[in-house]
C-alpha cells in the first residue's frame, strides 16, 4: 500500500505536481494507469512514490513489499548469470550457491569435516524447500520464457545479454517476487513501460498476469491496448495545472470522462467571464459616484474572486519541432562493415556479417530479442570494437549520428545544455538555444541535470543533438520508445522527410512503416535482402 501525504514534486524551479492531503492512495487491487505528456513528471512521480529520491514537499507512507522497474534499468551484478538475478528475488540464489558448495565438501572431505557440510546442507535443504524450493526455481523459469528469454539465455551472465534481455530479466525478477507467499500478493508494482522491449506474444501474457495481480499496481505505459486490458484506474497528470486528476474508472471511460471534464471547465470558464465582465461594466459605472465606490469594489471584488475560482483551462499541449537539416555531402557508399564480429567471453553473438550503407538508402535490422541488433549499431557507431580481423570502413564524407536505445549518449550528471555543447562543439549558441526551443527544452529546463529527465525527455534531448549535427548516416536504437503519441508522430513525420542513409531497430510498425525501407539486414546471420511487406509480419510480432 502506498498513500502520499501533501505531496509536491518539483525539477529545479519548476512544479511537476502538487497533490494536497491524502490524493494519491494505491490499495491492494488498485490498477492503475499514470498517464499524461512526456514531461508532465510521470517518471519523476513513480520514483518518488517507489521510494528512489524523496519529494520536495510532504511525505510518502508505503506498507508491504514494492517492486520497482525502472526506464532506463541497469541493476544487478552483471556478473551473474540471468537466472541467479531472477532466483535472488527470493533470496534462493544464494541458497543454491550455499548448497553447491556443502555438496562439493560432502563429496571431497570424510570425517567431522563431512559431517559438518551434511548437516548445513540439510539446514539449507529445509530453508530452500520452505522458499518454494524446486517448485520456485520452476515458476521462475517459466515467466522467463513467458517474457522471451528461453534456457539458454539464464545460464549467461548479465554482461553478455543486450539492453532488451536485461530489461526482460529485471521484469522477469519483479513478478516473480510478487508471486511469493501461499496467499494473495500483497506486492505493489510500480512498473515504468513494462512492454518495452516485448515481443507480441510476452505483451500478451504480461497483459493477462497484470490484470489477475492482487495487489496494488501503478504502471506507466504508451500501450493503449494494455491500459485497457488491465488498469481500473487512472491519474491523470496535468502539466498545465500541475494537478493529478483521479479517475476511478477504466482506461476507455477515463478518455470520455477527461474530454467531459475538459469541456466542463471550458464552459464553465465562458460563463464566468461573462458574468464578471458584466460585473466589471457595472463596477465602471458605479465608481463615477462617490456615493457608490464601496458597491463598485464589492463588485470587483467579486469578479476576481469568481474567476479564481476557476479550475483552469487546458491550454494546447506543445509539441516538439523535429525535422532533421540536409544531411552533409558525402560520397556514394559512406560506410561500410566488413567481417563485423562479436563475442562476449565464449559466447558469440554474430560472426563475419558484411555490410555496406549507401548514400540515402533505409535499411531495417530485423531479429529477435538478443540477435545482436543493438550490439551491430553499436559497432557501426565505433561505440564497440569488432573483435574480428576486419571492421568498419568510413567512406568519404561520412558523418554517423547514433541514438542509442538506452540514451547511453547522454551524461545523466550533466545539464540539458551542457550535453546539447558537448554534442555539437561547432553549433552557435543562439542556434542551439533555438534548436532546444524547438524540441521543448528552454528557460530552466536547460539547467536540469540530464538524469531527471523523463524517458521521452531524454528521447527529444538526443534526437535534437542528431538533427544539430547534419549526420548523414543516422543509426536508430528503437528512437519511438518511451514517445507519448504527439511526440512520436514528429518524429515520424521527420524520417518520413529525411534525405540522408537511415539504418533502424525497432519494434514499432509505424516506425517502419514511415521509414518506407529499401533493404532489410536479419540478425545474427547477417543476411541481405530487399525489402518486401512479408518482413513486416516479423516486425509486428518481434
Amino acid at each position: 500500500m502506498i498513500v502520499t501525504h501533501d505531496l509536491e514534486v518539483r525539477v529545479g524551479a519548476r512544479t511537476l505536481l502538487q497533490a494536497p492531503g491524502q490524493h494519491l492512495r494505491v490499495q491492494p487491487g488498485d490498477r492503475i494507469g499514470l498517464v499524461g505528456r512526456n514531461g508532465a513528471g510521470k517518471t519523476t512521480t513513480m520514483r518518488i512514490l517507489a521510494g528512489e529520491t524523496e519529494p520536495y514537499g510532504g511525505s510518502v507512507t508505503r506498507s508491504g513489499e514494492i517492486g520497482y522497474l525502472p526506464q532506463d534499468s541497469k541493476e544487478g551484478d552483471i556478473e551473474q548469470t540471468a537466472r541467479d538475478r531472477v532466483l535472488s528475488a527470493r533470496g534462493l540464489d544464494e541458497i543454491q550457491r550455499s548448497m553447491a558448495k556443502q555438496q562439493t565438501l560432502m563429496e571431497t572431505t570424510d570425517g567431522a569435516e563431512r559431517d559438518k557440510a551434511i548437516a548445513k546442507f540439510s539446514r539449507l535443504e529445509e530453508r530452500y524447500q520452505a522458499l518454494g524450493g524446486y517448485e520456485a526455481n520452476a515458476e521462475a523459469a517459466q515467466i522467463c520464457d513467458n517474457l522471451g528469454l528461453p534456457e539458454r539465455i539464464l545460464d549467461q551472465q548479465l554482461k553478455t545479454l543486450s539492453g532488451g534481455q536485461r530489461r526482460r530479466v529485471e521484469l522477469a525478477q519483479i513478478l516473480f517476487a510478487s508471486r511469493q507467499g501461499s496467499g494473495k500478493s500483497q506486492t505493489t508494482l510500480l512498473l515504468d513501460e513494462p512492454t518495452n522491449h516485448l515481443d507480441a506474444d510476452s505483451i500478451a501474457w504480461l497483459r493477462n498476469f497484470l490484470s489477475k495481480h492482487e495487489g496494488g499496481l501503478i504502471m506507466i505505459s504508451h500501450d493503449v491496448e494494455l491500459l485497457d486490458a488491465v488498469c481500473n484506474k487512472v491519474w491523470f497528470l496535468d502539466a498545465v495545472r500541475a494537478e493529478a486528476d483521479v479517475y476511478n474508472m477504466g482506461f476507455s471511460k477515463y478518455k470520455d470522462a477527461r474530454a467531459l471534464d475538459e469541456a466542463r471547465r471550458r464552459r464553465e470558464r465562458a460563463n464566468a467571464e461573462k458574468k464578471a465582465s458584466a460585473l466589471q461594466k457595472q463596477a465602471a459605472k458605479l465608481g463615477a459616484k462617490a456615493t457608490k465606490a464601496s458597491a463598485a469594489k464589492q463588485m470587483l471584488a467579486r469578479a476576481e474572486r469568481m474567476m479564481g475560482e476557476l479550475d483552469e483551462v487546458r491550454v494546447a499541449d506543445k509539441v516538439a519541432s523535429i525535422s532533421f537539416p540536409e544531411p552533409a555531402p558525402c560520397g556514394k557508399t559512406p560506410l561500410f562493415g566488413k567481417g563485423l564480429t562479436k563475442m562476449y567471453g565464449s559466447l558469440e553473438v554474430f560472426a563475419g556479417v558484411d555490410l555496406a550503407v549507401d548514400k540515402g538508402s533505409r535499411v531495417v535490422v530485423l531479429g529477435t530479442n538478443g540477435a545482436g541488433k543493438t550490439t551491430l549499431l553499436k559497432l557501426l557507431a565505433g561505440v564497440e570494437r569488432t573483435d574480428g580481423e576486419d571492421g568498419v570502413v568510413s567512406g568519404h564524407g561520412l558523418k554517423i549520428g547514433y541514438f542509442a536505445q538506452e540514451h547511453d549518449t547522454i551524461d545523466g550528471e550533466k545539464s540539458v545544455w551542457e550535453n546539447t555543447i558537448e554534442a555539437c562543439p561547432d553549433a552557435g549558441q543562439q542556434d542551439l538555444r533555438g534548436l532546444l526551443g524547438a524540441f521543448m527544452f528552454s528557460g530552466d529546463k536547460l539547467d536540469q541535470p540530464a538524469g531527471t529527465l523523463s524517458g521521452g525527455e531524454k528521447t527529444r534531448l538526443a534526437l535534437a543533438t542528431l538533427v544539430s549535427s547534419r549526420a548523414n548516416v543516422l543509426l536508430l536504437d528503437e528512437p519511438t520508445n518511451n514517445l507519448d503519441p504527439q511526440s512520436r508522430e514528429q518524429v515520424l513525420d521527420a524520417l518520413k522527410t529525411y534525405t540522408g542513409a537511415v539504418v533502424l531497430v525497432t519494434h514499432d510498425p509505424g516506425a517502419v512503416r514511415a521509414l518506407e525501407p529499401e533493404r532489410v539486414i536479419i540478425m545474427p546471420e547477417g543476411d541481405e535482402d530487399m525489402w518486401s511487406d512479408e518482413y513486416m509480419e516479423i516486425v509486428e510480432l518481434a
